[in-house]
């Protein structure tokens, strides 16, 4: 079956997608209330905690990723992300209570993000990978494109929510209804038809599995890439909150609404790069390359724009390259990975992708309180222009990229062989014989 749309059409993946897209409404619309309150409510306009709320938040990515990764491809993940979305959900009922009651204070936040994160490090590489059990293997790469899609849906609808209800009652409300909307995502799982999932191949326990994963990525120049170009963009480049509210705050004098609607308007954006994701049968390194570059380009727009309006306009283009990017790499390195590994190469995936951070987060926090919001922009500019090179520089060693001139006209050319393994082969020591 064939279409942007094909793995909808069955019931397993059509319920979760159901369930997610609500549960991903509330996280978005927290996320936007988190923001406001520590940049407006518990700081003066303070950049540089906005930053450090987000180090916490993901940088368990990195410090859990022995057991996360070991959990991720041992553990039964339906029940394990039953259990994580429990545990995400009692955390926003504890910061909206404490929001309520008027007795939230910074720290509270910042303990409840590290907390926040800690569970995520286990709940990401989990729904990651158990996307590829909901659907056939020939529709992973369309259900990881309409994944993101529907968590870009979400991430348009959820900040312009937030905005409203900010200003109309206030944050802790948001907090509420977003543990409220965990139960739609926990629903879908308990429901799922559990005989017509499509479990993939699950590795042995053994000692050093975590190192096993390591060395697969080492082995791999097409892997090490993926993750070096996300490692850059993700690190410097993701810190959406940081430049839209600084922007919205610092430069434009907008309210909550506003924070909202430009939040909104990077998403929609996000959502027209995943459906033209999932509209691609097979992901592609020039895919890789076009995004990142689109990415600093849109961001060096973003710094100029001189109003409000165009300041949305090239927030589009930013989501829509950002899109592409993050899901072109996530279909890559899970369509390219022997299927034990999976959850391992994902778990270290989803640690770059968020674990840079705690290093990156802060950096342009304090970018964009000594020097102004335009010049963090221009941090992000500079990420994706940097992760283009590093595209090129693999490109040009190991697919031999060369560049002619016919007819007037430039012209590129790859070779046809790429240094990968075979997804449904095993790498190192992963087969039952060679386990130690």
């Amino acid at each position: 079956m064939t279409g942007t749309f094909r793995s909808l059409h069955g019931f397993n993946y059509r319920l979760w997608a159901l369930g997610a897209i609500v549960s991903n409404v509330g996280t978005w619309m927290q996320r936007t209330a988190q923001d406001w309150i520590v940049l407006t409510q518990l700081t003066h306009k303070n950049a540089t905690a906005v930053g450090v709320v987000m180090a916490l938040q993901f940088g368990p990515q990195v410090l859990m990723l022995p057991v996360s990764g070991f959990a991720a491809d041992h553990l039964d993940r339906r029940k394990l992300l039953i259990a994580t979305q429990a545990a995400m959900g009692m955390l926003a009922l504890g910061l909206g209570i404490l929001a309520v009651t008027g007795l939230v204070q910074l720290w509270h936040v910042y303990v409840l993000a590290f907390l926040l994160g800690c569970v995520s490090a286990f709940d990401a590489p989990a729904r990651q990978t158990f996307v590829a059990e909901l659907v056939v293997e020939a529709d992973i790469s369309n259900a990881v494109a309409l994944n993101s899609a529907s968590f870009n849906i979400a991430r348009m609808i959820g900040p312009a929510v937030a905005g409203v209800l900010i200003a109309a009652v206030g944050s802790g409300w948001v907090f509420l209804i977003n543990a409220a909307s965990f139960a739609a995502v926990i629903g879908s799982l308990s429901l799922l038809r559990v005989g017509e999932l499509h479990p993939r191949s699950r590795a042995l326990r053994t000692r050093g599995s975590l190192a096993e994963g390591f060395r697969y990525v080492w082995q791999r120049p097409d892997l090490k890439t993926v993750l070096l170009m996300l490692f850059l963009i993700g690190t410097f480049g993701l810190n959406f909150p940081i430049f839209i509210s600084t922007m919205s705050v610092t430069v434009f004098q907008a309210g909550a609404g506003e924070f909202g609607f430009l939040m909104s308007i990077l998403a929609i954006g996000s959502v027209a790069g995943a459906l033209l994701a999932a509209g691609r049968e097979k992901p592609r390194f020039g895919l890789l390359f076009a995004g990142a570059v689109t990415f600093g380009v849109g961001f060096v727009l973003a710094a100029i724009m001189p109003n409000y309006a165009l300041f949305g306009l090239a927030l589009i283009i930013v989501g829509i390259s950002a899109q592409t990017f993050t899901t072109t790499a996530n279909s890559t390195v899970q369509l390219s990975t022997a299927p034990v590994m999976r959850g391992r190469i994902m778990a270290i995936f989803l640690a770059i992708a968020l674990g840079g951070t705690p290093i990156g987060a802060p950096m342009v926090g304090w970018v964009a309180d000594t020097y102004g919001p335009r010049w963090a922009l221009g941090v992000g500019a500079a990420s994706g222009i940097a992760a283009a090179i590093v595209c090129i520089f693999y490109l040009t060693k190991y697919r031999h990229l060369r560049m002619r001139i016919e007819a007037r006209r430039v012209r590129f050319s790859l070779d046809g062989r790429s240094p990968t393994i075979d997804a449904h082969e095993s790498s190192g020591p992963t087969s039952d014989r060679e386990a130690t």
